[in-house]
């Protein structure tokens, strides 16, 4: 690491460079006058330069001590800001949700506003992944995973099941469904199975050639089918949450049922939601249950 003088100094010399005065900075800093001038010669001591001059009654900056009060300044106000913004009072009322990054692009983070309209004030922290396999994410309060419901260790409740459609780019003629056997076909890793089940389900034979695209997210796929590489199959409620944001898709042919489900986990031993949490969850519950009735 850089060279980086003893913390505790710098915030000294800080203090006492905005006052001009180690008595008003001891008293700022709850120290006495004597420890401030001694931190102040032991940071003078390390940098081998003098910071203030020193005159009767009358403290002052050298040229070195007013560019280098500057730059603690700011490096000292960006530090209490980060710490404010991650770790300060204010969290406590951060509502966190942790979701699959195509399941946080193309549904939850288009729901957050309605939510925001319903309960206003609540700060919101959406972050997400790609892959489910992990344990339980820790300083999460609401956590969603896609998969089957059988994650070791952890309770889950199923938020809604899904269905899968394939997706084309918007403007592409309209064709039979045999006829999307011709095309390109872009597969999702892990899902490799959803083009020959959809095929199936139509009654009709998915291609066995190789397919020239492999991606790890939907976000990645629905990128690829909007650059017209080919189709790709996806969840049909992030095609339609992709749709609704104004991406030039079309679905190409009928929803299938998905074999797998968005649930909410949540460690064995885990403590009851917060406030903020539990408003959250009651209103997402509430919503998808109006939008499964119709």
């Amino acid at each position: 690491m850089a060279r980086l003088p003893n913390p505790v100094w710098l915030r000294t010399f800080e203090a006492a460079a905005r006052h001009l005065n180690f008595t008003e900075a001891a008293r700022e800093l709850g120290l006495t006058q004597t420890a401030v001038s001694l931190h102040i010669r032991s940071l003078e001591a390390e940098l081998g330069e003098p910071l203030f001059t020193r005159a009767a009654r009358r403290l002052g900056l050298t040229e070195l001590g007013r560019s280098y009060a500057l730059s603690v300044r700011q490096a000292l106000a960006d530090v209490a800001l980060s710490t404010s913004s991650l770790f300060g009072p204010a969290r406590r009322g951060i509502l966190r949700i942790r979701a699959p990054i195509s399941s946080a692009t193309y549904w939850l983070a288009a729901t957050l506003p309605d939510f925001a309209a319903d309960h206003p004030g609540i700060p919101v922290r959406l972050v997400s992944n790609i892959w489910d396999d992990g344990p339980a994410a820790g300083g999460v309060d609401v956590d969603i995973r896609l998969g089957r419901g059988d994650w070791a260790g952890l309770v889950t409740e199923k938020l809604c099941d899904e269905t899968i459609v394939p997706v084309v780019r918007a403007g592409a003629p309209e064709q039979p469904l045999a006829a999307l056997q011709a095309h390109q076909l872009i597969h999702i890793l892990g899902y490799e199975d959803n083009w020959p089940r959809w095929f199936a389900a139509q009654g009709l034979t998915a291609p066995t050639g190789g397919s020239l695209y492999s991606v790890d997210t939907t976000v990645a796929a629905l990128q690829l089918v909007m650059a017209g590489a080919g189709l790709a199959i996806v969840l049909t409620r992030f095609a339609q949450g992709a749709i609704a944001q104004g991406a030039p898709l079309r679905l190409a042919g009928p929803p299938i049922p998905f074999s797998q489900a968005h649930y909410l986990v949540r460690p064995e031993r885990a403590a009851a939601p917060g406030a903020p949490a539990q408003l959250y969850l009651d209103w997402l519950r509430t919503r998808l249950a109006a939008d499964a009735a119709g």
